[in-house]
């Protein structure tokens, strides 16, 4: 994007409502017309109703996009809607992790509802500018850029100059278009996808958030479900919201004195705590690295293992060598928990910015799992190189790595050959090779390239119909569900996880419920009622914080020093004190009043109604929650080998003698086994959340949560009416 010579298209001025207790009761629909530059706007009104329904956030989005698209919609569909809000705690700075934003859109890779959360500025400064969402549909004819002006009041919309089209050229150039000065860059946030994305379904959102002390502005991603993708069909190169002089009160609370109070309580816990817990303010999430191969669940090889000798490599320790330390990395004002590491002065090695010195944001743990061990790689340059072009390019880092596994496992396996790759040597550990397949997923004109973007359940139609591919081997070792590739924690020996991956509603994202220390490891959920019952309550609970603007980090990755003295079991899971936390902060925000239970009650509807709404796209009963053989145990003879003794005293405890079977016969029992376990949890599970036995909420649950409106009805009385008659 070079230079931002931008031609004003449409503009509109608006009275900006002011918030008050976390709501501006406003959302601003922009509709892009159809390819006829026909643009225009719409200011709707968010009604008592709609506040005590969806609370905010995702809930918001959720019922934004079911008005905005039709039963017969699909992603790339004119009316398919992005919609973006924060939620009604987002954007205060007294409490850490409360700037963050939820965009809502049906998906390329699962043909339903995804939302997908990302820090940084946008959200809040949305709410500041007058809107708690902005829904944008439609398809402008050439690209694109939307801004709002919070302080002038003006919503605009730019044609995008020609120029690179990448996401840090295309953040850095409207912050210094929009800033009025330098100071000024701060009042900016933009959310921009890249090329990648208008080839990819991996298509990432990136939202910025200038970082005055590094003076660049800096990328947190909205990275899964292909949002990006949609982003770039829609002929907009990026979002823009521009609020100058934020105090941070701008919420408007009831209470402003208790909510410091609870605040400065958590930031005394991380000052104390975080050097001795998860160490978040030095190396971030990649202290994981560590914790998950010591425990056997470090995604090694395409899932196929859980640990390597050559984890030293990829240590927090190692990590920490190239994070920048002593800066404050918070993605949002007030966040003292840090997380948001940096590698500044990075010199890139390949691709078109070779040579160039940069600042790399991450690598996250997620990342750092997923374009490392997962694909055979214990090096961090490489893997901060990778998470540089991932952001640039806009390609999810987690689904990338995780579809580049599955590449590397099927070529090792002599499924895929060099004529099908374009030449590249697709091995576990190739960096050169991976990194190529990477620049070549840039511009979507190599077909195997443009074919691996598409991810792994469309990769798997692709290599069987083109180059023959043995498609029940694929489908043992395709790690998706749902389409959507799983995320970087290996789930075999964990039940509970297989429905925390498994049984969700958007496909295996770790997100909705991380149970695998909770039953594998501290043995805290023994019975399939007592998992049902962790995977009842923790996606609902972990749901909440979608509907409010809240980071899931500062609940549970740090904890009050005597959490696992007071509370034993499931209890310790909650963190009870930190829970108590957000019920506090929420009444000191919106003068409500909040119990434990009509918290849960607030996640239960919004997650009923989502479920419900994946029905109304076709998608959604029993038969989409698939899981892949390596979800749940070894597939080939070297992974049974690593473990041996372990594998066979599973058999064992299996009630199934392995004397005088081949490794083969021994692995087929066990899967077979393991599917009957894991039908005994999805019946656990649907019979906890009020589902029947096909998945579909029951005529009780949906007049309990107050669901049963007319056009809910309407989509739910078919799926009754076939299970009647069953």
């Amino acid at each position: 994007m070079e230079g931002t010579a931008m031609k004003l298209l449409a503009q509109w001025s608006y009275r900006r409502t002011p918030l008050h207790r976390g709501y501006t009761r406003k959302y601003l629909l922009i509709d892009l017309g159809n390819g006829d530059g026909q643009y225009s706007h719409t200011i709707c009104d968010i009604d008592e109703r709609m506040i005590d329904t969806f609370t905010g956030g995702r809930g918001f989005g959720l019922k934004i996009l079911w008005d905005s698209v039709t039963p017969h919609s699909r992603w790339d569909s004119p009316e398919n809607a992005l919609v973006i809000s924060g939620g009604p705690i987002c954007g205060i700075t007294q409490y850490p992790g409360t700037g963050k934003t939820y965009t809502v859109f049906l998906s390329p890779l699962t043909g339903q509802t995804y939302n997908s959360n990302a820090g940084g500025y946008f959200g809040p400064y949305l709410k500041a500018s007058g809107f708690d969402a902005l829904a944008v549909r439609g398809k402008a004819p050439g690209d694109v850029v939307v801004s709002i002006d919070g302080d002038e009041s003006t919503i605009s919309i730019w044609s995008a100059p020609d120029g690179d089209r990448n996401a840090y050229t295309v953040t850095e150039a409207l912050h210094d278009h929009f800033a009025k000065d330098q100071d000024d860059k701060v009042s900016i946030s933009v959310v921009s996808a890249g090329r990648a994305a208008e080839h990819s379904w991996w298509g990432a959102l990136n939202v910025s958030f200038y970082d005055p002390r590094r003076k660049l502005p800096r990328l947190k991603q909205a990275g899964r479900g292909g949002g990006g993708t949609v982003l770039r069909d829609k002929k907009i190169r990026a979002l823009v919201v521009r609020k100058s002089g934020f105090t941070g009160i701008e919420n408007d609370p009831a209470d402003l004195a208790a909510l410091q109070q609870v605040g400065v309580k958590l930031h005394r816990e991380i000052r104390s705590n975080d050097d001795v817990q998860c160490i978040m303010r030095t190396t971030g999430t990649t202290h994981l690295n560590k914790v998950m191969n010591d425990y056997d669940i470090l995604p090694v090889n395409n899932f196929k293992f859980g640990r390597s000798d050559a984890v030293g490599a990829i240590t927090p320790e190692e990590y920490k060598k190239h994070f920048t330390q002593a800066y404050a990395d918070g993605c949002w004002h007030g966040c003292s928990m840090a997380c948001s590491k940096a590698v500044d002065g990075f010199e890139l090695r390949t691709g078109p910015d070779r040579g160039k010195k940069v600042t790399v944001d991450g690598p996250e743990y997620e990342t750092a799992a997923s374009l490392g061990p997962n694909v055979g790689i214990f090096d961090p340059l490489w893997t901060i190189e990778a998470n540089y072009y991932a952001d640039h390019y806009a390609l999810d880092t987690i689904s990338l790595g995780t579809g580049l596994a599955f590449v590397c496992e099927c070529y090792e396996l002599g499924l895929l050959t060099k004529e099908h790759t374009g030449g590249l040597d697709l091995r576990f550990g190739a960096k050169d090779a991976l990194l190529e397949l990477i620049h070549r997923m840039m511009d979507g004109r190599d077909p195997f390239a443009a074919a691996v973007g598409k991810g792994i359940r469309q990769m798997k139609e692709i290599f069987s119909e083109q180059y023959g591919v043995d498609r029940t081997i694929m489908e043992k070792i395709g790690m998706e569900g749902q389409g959507l590739e799983v995320s970087q924690y290996r789930c075999q020996e964990s039940v509970a996880q297989w429905g925390g991956y498994f049984l969700t509603l958007k496909g295996p994202q770790h997100d909705e419920a991380w149970v695998i220390f909770m039953d594998m490891v501290n043995k805290q959920i023994p019975t399939f009622e007592d998992k049902a019952e962790a995977l009842f309550y923790f996606p609902n609970f972990r749901l909440w914080f979608s509907l409010v603007g809240v980071c899931k980090l500062p609940w549970n990755d740090v904890e009050p020093e005597d959490n696992k003295i007071r509370y034993k079991g499931i209890e310790a899971a909650k963190v009870p004190e930190h829970v108590q936390n957000y019920l506090d902060i929420y009444e000191a925000v919106t003068g409500r009043p909040l119990s434990k239970e009509e918290m849960i009650l607030q996640s239960e509807r919004v997650y009923n109604y989502e479920r419900i709404f994946n029905y109304r796209m076709g998608k959604g009963t029993r038969k989409e929650h698939n899981i892949p053989d390596r979800a749940l145990g070894p597939v080939f003879p070297d992974e049974w080998d690593v473990r041996k003794e372990y594998f066979e005293k599973k058999l064992e405890e299996a009630g199934i003698s392995g004397e005088g079977l081949a490794v083969e016969e021994k692995i087929a029992r066990l899967q077979a086994h393991r599917r009957k376990e894991w039908e005994k949890l999805v019946d656990a599970v649907y019979a906890r959340r009020g589902w029947d036995r096909n998945g579909v909420p029951t005529k009780e649950t949906v007049e309990r949560l107050g669901l049963d409106s007319p056009e809910v009805l309407k989509v739910l009385e078919p799926y009754w009416k076939s299970a009647g008659k069953a």
